[in-house]
Parts: structure tokens; sequence; C-alpha cells
């Protein structure tokens, strides 16, 4: 970085022979992070989650900015202290620099732009998954949309776990992980909306289909005793896990289970990608018997309920 923040704009040295990767994100209050979060809480949420968009590109992230809009009851030395210290933690954690960004007064609202850098050619993207290709998945799924709800419904017998809380006010980036990727997937994305969603633009992208096996799909434990008969859907369509979803062709799934087997690739085998048929849906689920299920809500909608 040549020059960041106090001037009109930063000015950013790129790495030669890498290509810039872009992203942002914009989170809203009562619509991405409940209004009773804490400073410091959205501050780690905000900054992971457009973090995980530089894993699913296989980037390393370098440099954000940051719009932040705040109400009156928000701008105040304590807020903006918790709100301070803990997007301060999360940047050092991944060797990232705020470099500049804007505050205005409002609605309690932060637009993130994540800069990082990928060698020439090697970025991950939606569109390479292949027929063949193994569909796998890194960590838990449903632990996101298990979180809010322990965190929102007031009527819930169970409360959010310490582990809960963490995922959905700081998951982790699978920064590393997506870097390990870049030679080895055809295709990837994090799981935002929802792995029936985020699955379906790999598809959508690819112009394939996937099936996707139930008896596959890592759900942890405490999720599954939280509410049984919702696990499989959060799972499938709840959103908010921040993990990777990607493709691996024929030839290269021996040396994926060789990863994961050495503990040096948290992942595991969901699904396979299939040629495309437009006579059924993106992505088809199926149970232990084979059975195919049918799966209401597809994930997240942006302008939708």
């Amino acid at each position: 970085m040549a020059l960041g923040i106090g001037d009109d704009a930063a000015l950013l040295n790129v790495t030669p022979g890498q290509q810039l990767v872009m992203a942002s994100d914009t989170l809203v209050a009562g619509v991405h992070f409940p209004e009773t979060a804490s400073g410091r809480q959205v501050a780690t949420r905000s900054l992971c989650v457009n973090l995980s968009d530089m894993a699913a590109m296989g980037a390393n992230p370098r440099w954000f900015t940051l719009a932040l809009t705040l109400p009156n009851d928000k701008a105040n030395a304590e807020w903006l202290a918790d709100f301070s210290a803990g997007l301060g933690d999360i940047a050092k954690q991944h060797d990232v620099a705020l470099v500049g960004g804007d505050t205005t007064s409002g609605p309690l609202t932060l637009t993130l732009t994540l800069v990082g850098e990928v060698p020439v050619g090697e970025a991950l993207t939606r569109g390479g998954a292949c027929s063949g290709d193994g569909v796998f998945i890194t960590g838990y799924l449903g632990d996101g949309a298990a979180a809010l709800e322990a965190i929102t419904n007031n009527n819930s017998l169970h409360r959010a776990s310490d582990r809960l809380l963490q995922r959905f006010y700081c998951p982790e980036p699978q920064i590393q992980t997506g870097l390990k990727l870049r030679t080895i997937a055809n295709a990837c994305i994090d799981i935002s909306d929802g792995l029936m969603a985020d699955l379906g633009h790999i598809c959508k992208a690819s112009g394939v289909n996937a099936v996707i096996q139930t008896e596959q799909l890592p759900i942890a434990a405490e999720v599954r005793e939280l509410s049984p008969l919702d696990a499989l859907e959060w799972a499938l369509c709840g959103g908010d896990d921040y993990q990777l979803c990607f493709t691996v062709a024929a030839d290269q799934l021996a040396k994926v289970e060789a990863l994961i087997e050495l503990g040096e690739l948290d992942a595991c085998r969901i699904g396979t990608i299939n040629p495309s048929d437009e006579s059924i849906n993106a992505v088809s689920v199926i149970d232990k018997n084979n059975r195919l299920l049918t799966v209401e809500k597809l994930g997240y909608n942006h302008f939708g309920h």
C-alpha cells in the first residue's frame, strides 16, 4: 500500500502477476443481523462475511473499505470503541488493511468492499463445474440458521450455544481452504443464501445439474438436537454458514479424499454433478433410500420473504 487513510483515495501497490479480486456487501440492521447485536458483533460479522467472498474466489484478501451509516443511539464513544475493536481483531487476524470509506447518519447499515489478489488465471469461479464432478462442502451446514432461530425466537426452548453464537457473529472465512482449492476445484462458491440456492448458482453458471444426498450432509449434533424437524431445512436452505461448496473432477477426487483423510482439508462429499436436464430442478435432493425429496424453500431471497 503506497497511501492509506487520510487522503481523497488510497494508492495500492498490486503484486506483479496477480489479478485484483473485488467484492462488496451491504448489511442492514434487522435484515442481516439482529438490532440487538453489539458493536463488536456487528463489526466481526460484517467483515467475516465479506472475507468469505475472497475465500470463494481463492483470493488472498489485502484491503477493504467501509461505508458506515449510524443511527443516533449508536453514534457514541462506547459503541464505536466496541465496533472498532471487533473490526480491528478480524482485520489483524486476516492481515487486511482498512484503506478508506465514509460515515453518514441514518439506519444502521454497513457496506464493505474487499480487495484481494489471485495469480492470473487461477481464480475460482462458479462456472467450471462439469458432469461427473464430486460436490463437497467445508465444515458444518445449518449452524447459521440454527443460531439465528435461537437468537431471534423468544419462544424457543433453547438458547444459542457459545459455538453457535460464534458461528453467526464471527463465521470463520475459509481463506486458507480457498487458496488450497485453486489448483484442485473446478468451481466454488460460499454458502451465504443456503446450499440449495448457492449450489444452484454453480449449476446455472456451469450449465449442469446436481444431486445432493441428505445422509452425507454435515450437520452438527447440537443443531439436530435444537430442532430435529428443522435441522435438514436449515442445512439445505438456511444460509449464513459461510462455508465453501466446491466441485472436483473425477481425476482429482483421490487427491481431495487424501487431503481430507490427512486432516489437511476439512470437507466432505455431499453429492455429484450431472449433465444438464431442464426437466428437473437444477439441484435435486435424495434421501438414504434414493427417494427424491421435495424442497419448497430454496434459500434466502434478497428482495422477498
